[in-house]
């Protein structure tokens, strides 16, 4: 096995585990930065109203969500969303996007990655971040900085950012474009198969399934370099 130039890293629940979303405790969060509110709602209404959206534009569906290959950025979505309810906020664009998430869905390292990526450091093997993410490319940084402070990540691609997603290869060639590498010599970390694994593998880079952090059942197509612990892929590159 050839020792890769790179590794790129998905985000959520492979860098990052993030608590159980609760769009209602975001909500609360962003309404305190109102500034009107014409017709008094609550946050419980507002979030009603945005999951009926969601519902519509088929995002977050586990059935529907991997079919979608065009990102809808949330402070589009956010936008539309607080001024259709009559409701004008003191902030804006990402700002919002940190206020709701950090609310909604606080995380915390995976268990071992900090480990993992010392070790990556001292192999001279570079890092960097593909995530099929709504939320600001600057607000993906600042809480992978926020869970992992030593990171050295060159940098965080969010399909927020550059409108395609996983498994579309376009949005894997623009990371290998901004590495100044070869598909050959890239490798990819990622837990959903289909979009990380399929995705990383049609783009020609070397597909590692993680499923440390894994929280659903996921049906794989043949053979893939899967890991339940970062320790795992220590040993395989020692080796490499």
């Amino acid at each position: 096995m050839k020792k890769p130039e790179m590794i790129l890293f998905d985000y959520g629940q492979t860098l990052v585990n993030e608590r159980a979303f609760d769009g209602v405790k975001g909500t609360e969060a962003v309404l305190k930065y109102a500034v009107e509110n014409r017709y008094h709602k609550s946050a419980e209404e507002v979030q009603a109203y945005a999951n009926l959206l969601n519902q519509e534009l088929g995002r977050f569906d586990p059935e529907r969500n991997q079919l979608l290959q065009v990102e809808v950025p949330t402070y589009m979505f956010t936008k539309y969303l607080y001024e259709s309810q009559g409701i004008a906020l003191s902030i804006h664009g990402e700002e919002v996007d940190r206020v709701f998430w950090d609310a909604a869905a606080p995380g915390s390292p995976t268990k071992g990655i900090e480990d993992f990526l010392a070790f990556l450091k001292e192999k001279q093997i570079r890092t960097g971040v593909i995530s099929n993410i709504s939320y600001s490319g600057n607000a993906v940084a600042q809480r992978i900085c926020s869970c992992i402070p030593e990171n050295e990540f060159e940098f965080v691609i969010a399909s927020s950012e550059y409108m395609f997603r996983k498994p579309d290869k376009r949005i894997f060639e623009l990371a290998l474009e901004k590495a100044g590498l070869q598909a050959a010599d890239v490798w990819y970390i990622g837990d959903q198969y289909r979009c990380d694994i399929v995705g990383a593998k049609n783009a020609g880079l070397f597909p590692v399934w993680y499923i440390g952090a894994i929280d659903m059942r996921q049906e794989k197509e043949g053979d893939v370099l899967t890991i339940a612990d970062w320790k795992e892929l220590m040993v395989i590159l020692q080796e490499a």
